[in-house]
């Protein structure tokens, strides 16, 4: 009869003394309560606690974590946007009392602080510079959250704002915005293009024109040396130079009639194209010149009269 009574005993207390250790794992800490009064905190590693006095009362992780919190506000220029804030923070390990017994749920504090830095920030920035200042509401946020929850023994690592989310129909205005600046951008490039290549085009056409007046020139020239050196051959054969100039005239006249005729597919007529055109065109020539002089002589001597 005493062997059964002994067994449960044996039994309990191997219970009793099983449940007197427990496990606290790594970047963890363990909060011990006697009669549901704090008794002390352990870290990591195998733990005694005296069975049925003491107790677990909870575990906090000493690891950084991450709270992200979606808030939607107004900007100045009244416009609603969603911003993802991450939060990171940890608990101290020196402040884990402080951390458990005076924050309930502290992932509803930070929340709350989240919200009320953003909606007290957002709303004096327009929609642009909350683009471009994301980092100073970082850091407002965090220099608020650092002050409030040091208190209670939670230390804010870094602070993100991961996201920025206007409302659709704002980002659609705005990449309509910004295809239509990049649009007139291309239209002053393909202008500055055009521009250029016309200047190029008249400046080349310009000095074409040149080298071929040159040549015009030069040419000219050249015939008229030419042409001199003819009529001083003429002259030494006991031909006159009006004679001489009639000769080179006609000469120069069935020379072009037969460059014409060496062409195939050309289109040019000359008129006139008898074989008295060039010396009547130079009889006309000379007796121009001829009455030209004399009007001359004769304004001049009119003028010595007055």
């Amino acid at each position: 009869m005493g062997q059964f009574i002994l067994v449960p005993i044996i039994f309990f207390g191997l219970i009793v003394l099983i449940s007197s250790f427990f496990i606290v794992k790594q970047q963890t800490a363990a909060i011990i309560e006697r009669f549901g009064r704090y008794q002390s905190i352990r870290q990591s590693g195998l733990q005694m606690k005296i069975p049925l006095v003491d107790r677990v009362a909870g575990r906090l992780s000493l690891k950084i974590q991450q709270l992200d919190v979606i808030v939607e506000t107004k900007t100045l220029d009244d416009v609603f946007v969603k911003l993802k804030v991450s939060v990171q923070y940890v608990v101290v390990k020196t402040n884990v009392y402080d951390a458990f017994y005076k924050l309930e749920y502290p992932h509803d504090q930070i929340t709350s602080f989240v919200f009320d830095v953003v909606r007290a920030e957002v709303p004096k920035m327009k929609l642009d510079d909350v683009f471009v200042k994301k980092d100073d509401i970082a850091i407002a946020v965090k220099r608020d959250l650092q002050e409030y929850m040091s208190e209670y023994g939670y230390d804010i690592i870094k602070t993100l704002v991961t996201d920025i989310d206007p409302d659709a129909q704002v980002k659609a205005a705005m990449n309509r915005i910004n295809a239509s600046e990049r649009e007139k951008i291309a239209a002053q490039f393909e202008g500055d293009a055009a521009r250029i290549l016309i200047v190029e085009k008249a400046k080349a056409e310009a000095e074409s024109k040149r080298l071929q007046g040159q040549g015009i020139a030069d040419q000219r020239r050249e015939i008229a040396r030419g042409l001199e050196e003819s009529v001083e051959v003429l002259n030494k054969v006991g031909i006159n130079s009006q004679e001489a100039s009639a000769l080179i005239v006609v000469t120069q006249h069935y020379d072009t009639l037969q460059a014409i005729g060496g062409e195939t597919n050309s289109n040019l007529i000359l008129l006139p194209n008898s074989p008295q055109a060039g010396s009547n065109m130079l009889n006309d020539m000379v007796a121009s010149f001829t009455a030209s002089n004399q009007i001359g002589e004769a304004m001049k001597n009119a003028g010595k009269k007055d």
